[in-house]
């Protein structure tokens, strides 16, 4: 008896995993599994269940890092059990995320970096509610010491992530948005002007827009500000949301002046895990001054011996990812991370070269780094929209079939008619993938002119047709 159950053991220990009992049957979905299987056995099934997903690397739709250096992967694997919330336990990666929020307020010309304060956060989106919660506090005081009322708060912004949208939901205040038209995708000085008032918390210029990576003009919108404090006394602040350009205009755009070299400009928010280069689940958000983060957000914490400020809205996150972004810092410098950015800008703009020469596209983006992120965005030009016997949507359709995720989507607003076409330079698309692109498109709009798709059907009802 006692050989026979060795004989079973064994048999559980050296079969193959696809000839073993956990392979006879498909993982759970709906119920919690009563027994406990050998981790080799059930770390190859969940490998294959990722099998599904699309590969990273080509995913041109994300403005995320897919790409990271072995020395990361190995911090990242050093800091998984430690706590970034947890300041008093592990004091040194807090002094790690507090170097790191100066040399970001270094690198965004703050006054004075020793004045400046700023935080880690899980992404962007967190860097913006916070960003948004001090723009309201500071809104508030300045409504109660002139004896106003505080209950009509409103925000002004042009197209943004939807993050903002939730913020305005969650603390109850009116967003007002500076709409698209089909000649202007952007919130500019005069459309600003238009919505704001006194009851304004900030305005919301993006360093990068979402949908076409365009910068908006931070310095004329500024300027309009500071003329308007002037003629009617209506004191306006800024939050810049340089999710992605907070990474890239400091390096290959720095005489744009967009950052705390405008004294409007009260907050900055950015994403680590985009153009930062930092594996996923970091942003982070510098305040110029620390009179700029009103003292009712901030929760003190012991430390060394003393107390520091914490006011993230995420508790019990991994350390990895801070601990990362500071190895960044210190690995690239100043110019190795121009360097790298460079080197996706330089791709940019011969992807769109290159995509210029196989057919009737208006470009809205080249990826020039003056006007915005390393994004290539283009649309049907006008007037082609029904003789290619393709759409967007079809290229993007046919594209997906090599493996390559390159979104297709209509803009908003009074440019919803509008369908381009957008793709993200990244770290880690180098010229070689980006050649194979370029012959994927090739072959794909070939294949169009072989065996025309959808044709006969109006734009909208074409996109429709190949979603459905």
């Amino acid at each position: 008896m006692a050989f026979m159950k060795q004989t079973r053991l064994d048999d559980r220990l050296y079969d193959s995993v696809f000839a073993g009992r956990k392979a006879e049957k498909p993982l759970p979905k709906f119920h919690f599994p009563k027994q406990e299987s050998q981790a080799d056995d059930v770390r190859q099934l969940v490998e294959d269940e990722l099998f599904l997903d699309g590969n990273p690397r080509q995913n041109l739709a994300t403005f995320c890092q897919t790409y990271e250096e072995e020395e990361v992967r190995h911090i990242m694997n050093l800091a998984i059990d430690r706590n970034m919330i947890d300041k008093t336990e592990y004091p040194q990666t807090a002094e790690l995320e507090i170097r790191c929020a100066h040399m970001l307020a270094d690198l965004w010309n703050a006054p004075s970096v020793g004045k400046s304060i700023g935080t880690s956060t899980v992404g962007s989106s967190e860097a913006c509610m916070l960003g948004g919660m001090a723009a309201k506090w500071r809104w508030r005081a300045r409504q109660q010491a002139k004896g106003k009322p505080t209950d009509k708060p409103n925000l002004v912004c042009g197209p943004v992530q939807v993050c903002w949208e939730k913020f305005c939901r969650y603390w109850d205040i009116e967003m007002r948005q500076v709409p698209m038209t089909p000649d202007r995708f952007l919130m500019d000085a005069d459309s600003m002007l238009e919505l704001v008032d006194e009851n304004t918390i900030c305005v919301v210029p993006t360093f990068g827009v979402t949908f076409t990576g365009h910068y908006e003009e931070i310095k004329p919108i500024a300027e309009a500000l500071d003329r308007l404090a002037q003629e009617k006394g209506i004191d306006v602040d800024i939050h810049v949301d340089a999710a992605s350009g907070g990474f890239l205009g400091p390096f290959c755009a720095p005489d744009i002046e967009w950052d705390f070299r405008l004294s409007r400009v009260k907050s900055i928010s950015t994403s680590g895990h985009k153009y930062g280069l930092a594996p996923l689940g970091v942003g982070w958000i510098v305040w110029r001054d620390r009179s700029d983060l009103p003292e009712d957000l901030v929760f003190s914490v012991p430390y060394l011996g003393g107390s520091v400020g914490t006011f993230a809205i995420n508790f019990s996150r991994p350390a990895g990812q801070v601990a990362a972004q500071y190895y960044l810092f210190n690995r690239l410098g100043f110019e190795g991370y121009k360097r790298v950015q460079s080197a996706c800008y330089d791709t940019a703009l011969w992807i769109s070269d290159q995509i210029e020469k196989l057919g009737p596209f208006t470009f809205i983006n080249r990826g020039d780094p003056r006007d915005g992120i390393p994004a290539v965005c283009f649309r049907i030009t006008p007037g082609h929209e029904d003789s290619l016997g393709f759409n967007l949507y079809d290229l993007s359709d046919r594209l997906s079939t090599r493996g390559w995720q390159v979104p297709a989507f209509q803009l908003i607003d009074g440019a919803k008619d509008i369908a381009i076409m957008r793709l993200m330079v990244r770290q880690g698309v180098s010229r070689d993938m980006a050649s194979l692109l370029i012959d994927d498109i090739k072959r794909a709009i070939e294949a169009f002119e072989k065996r025309p798709v959808a044709v006969g059907l109006t734009e909208k009802e074409r996109g429709a047709y190949t979603h459905n």
